[in-house]
């Protein structure tokens, strides 16, 4: 794919990630507010998860796309992606 190119995952991955960016800003809130360790721990977790979903629609979104449209993508490129898995 070519530089500049969306997939067309490209928008809900952004909205996911927009929100998990929503959902930190909680959390520094949390934790400038001496809240329990718990409930931050908690909230670290799902925005942590939820990094890890974008991670993986991305990848798989662009493997997918690689090897579905035939176009040509050195297989260090694949290696490298696959590994962040």
């Amino acid at each position: 794919m070519n530089e500049g190119e969306t997939h067309p995952s490209h928008p809900a991955i952004s909205k996911r990630l927009k929100r998990a960016e929503g959902h930190l800003r909680s959390v520094i809130r949390m934790i400038d507010e001496s809240r329990p360790c718990v409930d931050i721990a908690q909230q670290l977790h799902a925005v942590e998860m939820a990094l890890v979903q974008a991670k993986r629609a991305l990848i798989h979104e662009h493997l997918d796309h690689c090897l579905t449209s035939g176009h040509a993508h050195d297989m260090a490129e694949i290696k490298a992606l696959t590994r962040l898995l």
